[in-house]
């Protein structure tokens, strides 16, 4: 607990973490109120407001929770401050542990306020159709937890590579670059198991358009959810890993 406390100290005690979740609670808002007057005017493509903010979250906002979650780990090796951490706690797994207690409720909380947030500026400025209660819950339970594990993704990639450059570069490649990769070839059933468009495939109701590419999941929301958990679980290993291994 000791452990869990300190790094709540650390994670709010910091410019970065409020400069983080203020710009991509400002792009959703950004997003979603630029897409609802679009959808007003007149689209050939309508889109409730649920679906609105899964597209807000996955061209903006998912990129502040890369960028808060990484500079969770990174910075301390960027100051030096990772050594003081370890003797603090010197069973490696238990500062990995404890930054994972923390990153989870928080950005599984982000996730839900981004989507009511995004939901309630769109709302009013599309005419039809509507999204009900029920598929706005949906979407928030699934954008909170795509975010938590994106986060711990994050986090266990930074704590490997122990730079936040190579670690921001390579999830954006993995979100997006190589799902890119692997559709122009025509793999367009292996993109949805990638995490970034499993995090989008939880956020949709099953047998609902995905709004990125509009395509139907080959798979229910809680799959996505699994496929993301496994994606994080991989990364924190590799943290792990190279935490135990290599001297800070």
């Amino acid at each position: 607990m000791n452990a869990i406390s300190s790094e709540w100290t650390k994670f709010w005690s910091v410019r970065s973490t409020w400069w983080c979740l203020a710009a991509g609670l400002a792009l959703m808002l950004a997003y979603s109120t630029a897409l609802g007057f679009a959808l007003r005017d007149g689209s050939d493509r309508p889109m409730a407001p649920h679906a609105v903010v899964v597209g807000a979250a996955f061209y903006l906002s998912q990129f502040a929770v890369v960028a808060l979650a990484t500079l969770f780990v990174t910075s301390e090796y960027a100051s030096g401050s990772i050594r003081s951490t370890l003797q603090w706690v010197p069973v490696r797994n238990r500062v990995l542990a404890a930054k994972s207690a923390v990153l989870l409720p928080v950005l599984f909380g982000y996730g839900v306020l981004n989507t009511l947030a995004g939901v309630a500026v769109s709302a009013p400025l599309i005419p039809a159709p509507d999204s009900s209660v029920g598929a706005v819950l949906a979407t928030a339970a699934g954008m909170g937890g795509y975010f938590a594990l994106l986060g711990l993704l994050c986090l266990g990639l930074g704590t490997a590579l122990r730079s936040t450059a190579g670690t921001i570069v390579s999830v954006f490649v993995l979100l997006v670059m190589i799902p890119m990769f692997a559709g122009s070839l025509g793999w367009e059933d292996l993109v949805n198991y990638f995490p970034g468009f499993a995090g989008v495939n939880a956020m949709v109701t099953s047998g609902e358009p995905n709004p990125i590419f509009g395509g139907v999941a080959p798979y229910a929301p809680w799959v996505g959810i699994a496929l993301c958990t496994a994606w994080a679980v991989a990364g924190l290993a590799a943290g792990s890993t190279v935490l135990r291994r290599r001297d800070a």
